[in-house]
């Protein structure tokens, strides 16, 4: 298992929006999401950023990924979702969320 954190700005004004979206997310996309080897997966608010928290039990991330990105649901989802997110400008090429480093652990 790999743990993954992510970090993205919420646009100014759209917080309860997204919080009414991911009160009621899509079963279709929770399925893609269990499917694609991605468990305990939260995200939080502060400031406006979202910090995104999961963890990989699968083999090979960027095929899961990939296996994700071509699920029609998960475009439309997704084509409702980028509007309202603010990519930071230090991610990496071809990241829309950007992927942090792990700096501690504890269990």
């Amino acid at each position: 298992m790999k743990r993954y954190g992510q970090l993205i700005r919420l646009k100014t004004g759209i917080l309860e929006e997204y919080k009414k979206y991911h009160a009621d997310v899509w079963p279709a996309v929770l399925d893609m999401i269990r499917q694609c080897n991605i468990r305990n997966y939260s995200i939080y608010h502060k400031d406006g950023y979202l910090f995104a928290y999961f963890e990989y039990y699968g083999d090979d991330f960027a095929a899961d990924m990939a296996k994700m990105a071509a699920d029609p649901v998960t475009q439309d989802w997704w084509a409702i979702m980028m509007p309202l997110q603010d990519p930071i400008p230090t991610r990496q090429e071809g990241e829309w969320w950007a992927d942090m480093e792990e700096v501690f652990h504890t269990d």
